[in-house]
């Protein structure tokens, strides 16, 4: 835990480097990144975060296949549904943080990045 708390970007090796940039890759994607942030808070299942989303829920299990196999996302099997949740605080923490850095400064929170009303 150590180590990785003091891990900089100047310290990466060319394939943390490559394997890093997969998963922003990953998460670059609209969808992904809306599970991402509806997952948050709460666990939920695939129906719910499908009409939270207006997804199908083929497409939201599609999405949570990847977003597993990447260590960005967990399931937990509750009798016959399954909930999903982020991994870790990490994950939490990037997402807070790029929220912050894309939104928290600017005077009209809604306005396009770059066009301040």
């Amino acid at each position: 835990l150590f180590i990785c708390l003091y891990m900089t970007a100047t310290n990466l090796t060319p394939d943390q480097t490559a394997e890093l940039a997969d998963t922003f890759r990953l998460l670059a994607d609209a969808s992904r990144l809306g599970i991402v942030a509806a997952c948050a808070d709460q666990a939920m299942s695939v129906g719910a975060i499908s009409d939270r989303l207006g997804l199908s829920p083929s497409l939201v299990s599609h999405h949570l296949r990847l977003l597993r196999a990447a260590r960005i996302m967990t399931a937990e099997r509750r009798g016959k549904q399954v909930f999903y949740t982020l991994a870790d605080a990490y994950v939490r923490d990037v997402l807070a943080t790029m929220i912050g850095h894309q939104f928290g400064h600017r005077p009209d929170h809604d306005a396009p990045a770059g066009k301040v009303a």
